[in-house]
């Protein structure tokens, strides 16, 4: 796979310093991974294919030239966030996850990668959407839960006529049909499904745009425990 030519195909431009920093970011990862678990997929080309130009597709839903601010719900190893930062100083990116030894190798890596678009904060995000409940432009999450109940930690954080993306594989049809009631609960609606691809027939994914048309009720997001035992 040549990892540039299909950034191109995103209108997207893998410049001379943003190909150092995927390259400094692949060494970090495979490095860390020794002693955290981060990822499975380790070799080069996978990671540049299934992680890299698969956040970046994100692309395919947004302006990534537009200045907007995005949140990351469980980034785990900084999927899609520390990507799309690479590519672009326009978006203003926040990551939050629920385990702070990885929000501690995101920190060190957005130092590291001179990303100063980028701040990670270890904190839940029912937790989180106290604080910040309709105050995002884009909310994003990637290989997190399911669609029921990512939507209520995902859409009290979206401001009104901003978007939660969900970055799904190709089998998404029964999750978005058991989500279909919960999101409309919580002010989304389904706006468009974006399937596509990867490179050298290393699978296929869905992105789901889900917009939000009205304010979450403030009773939402539940407890997690909540959540997860009786999904909306």
């Amino acid at each position: 796979m040549d990892f540039i030519k299909e950034a191109e195909k995103l209108n997207i431009i893998i410049d001379a310093t943003a190909s150092l920093k995927f390259e400094a970011y692949f060494k970090k990862l495979v490095e860390v991974n020794e002693v955290m678990n981060l990822t499975s997929i380790t070799d080069h080309d996978g990671v540049y294919n299934k992680h890299f130009l698969d956040s970046l597709s994100i692309a395919k839903a947004i302006d990534l030239n537009k200045e907007q601010t995005l949140l990351d719900v469980g980034s785990g190893a900084g999927f899609p966030s520390i990507p799309l930062a690479i590519v672009s100083n326009k978006i203003s990116v926040t990551i939050i996850d629920a385990l702070n030894k990885r929000i501690s190798f995101l920190n060190d890596l957005a130092k590291e990668l001179e990303l100063d678009n980028v701040k990670a904060l270890h904190i839940r995000a029912e937790e989180y959407a106290k604080e910040k409940r309709n105050s995002f432009d884009i909310v994003t999450a990637r290989a997190v839960a399911r669609l029921n109940i990512l939507s209520e930690l995902c859409l009290p954080l979206v401001k009104v006529g901003g978007y939660f993306i969900a970055m799904k594989s190709q089998d998404y049809k029964d999750e978005l049909k058991e989500a279909l009631n919960g999101i409309q609960i919580l002010g989304g609606s389904v706006e468009a499904t974006i399937p596509f691809e990867l490179p050298d027939n290393q699978g296929f994914r869905t992105l789901i745009i889900i917009k939000k048309v009205k304010e979450t009720n403030k009773k939402y997001p539940r407890v997690f425990a909540r959540i997860k035992e009786k999904p909306l």
